[in-house]
């Protein structure tokens, strides 16, 4: 696995080319590390309605617009935190979701802080398999909301082994309610650590 670090450079780009690109990478901190399986890229504002950044900057996604390489750590349905990766130059606003991976170093840690709130034993495949799965395994939470993630930051993204080009597939994104037929989620074909897919389901009135 190589061990050198990702830098800045990398993630100044298109969200829909870092994307693809994370696929096989490892993102670490603390104990824990994660081989990421499956990632989501978000637009710029005024073009991908899907994103949080698409009406502009706010309290809430004030990270997304600083610089590239940083962690964008929100939290949704009042229970779950996900992580993102900051893409394109400071003032932008763009990213890429972390959906999925596998857990490759602290797998103990990361099996006791999912255990935590699960009611039952949690399969190995299952740790980081979805986005607040990730995030709970990792330990991310509001507090980690900015963090660097390029040297010499607290968060280490590593070259890992970049997924073969024949394996990544991608698709529509998972659980929008705009912007639902963009395909910029990708992930690593027949890999088992892969979430299911999941279309947007109009909430009854």
């Amino acid at each position: 696995m190589g061990e050198r670090q990702l830098t800045r450079d990398f993630f100044d780009r298109p969200g829909p080319e870092v994307a693809p690109d994370l696929l096989g990478r490892v993102i670490a901190y603390g104990p824990v590390a994660v081989r990421l399986t499956e990632v989501e890229a978000y637009g710029v504002p005024g073009q991908d309605p899907a994103s949080h950044t698409f009406r502009g900057r706010t309290a809430r996604n004030a990270v997304m617009f600083g610089p590239p390489g940083h962690l964008y750590v929100y939290f949704t349905y009042g229970m779950h935190f996900c992580a993102n990766l900051v893409c394109l130059p400071e003032g932008i606003g763009s990213g890429v979701l972390l959906r999925a991976g596998e857990v490759v170093a602290g797998a103990e840690i990361a099996t006791a802080r999912r255990a935590a709130g699960a009611s039952r034993t949690v399969p190995g495949r299952d740790l980081a398999r979805g986005p607040a799965r990730l995030a709970v395994a990792l330990g991310f939470t509001r507090e980690h909301n900015g963090l660097d993630a390029c040297p010499p930051g607290p968060v280490t993204v590593l070259e890992g082994e970049p997924a073969k080009p024949d394996l990544i597939r991608s698709g529509p994104r998972t659980g929008v309610s705009t912007g639902r037929d963009t395909p910029w989620r990708f992930w690593i074909d027949g890999d088992r650590t892969v979430s299911p897919y999941r279309p947007h389901v109009p909430r009854r009135r």
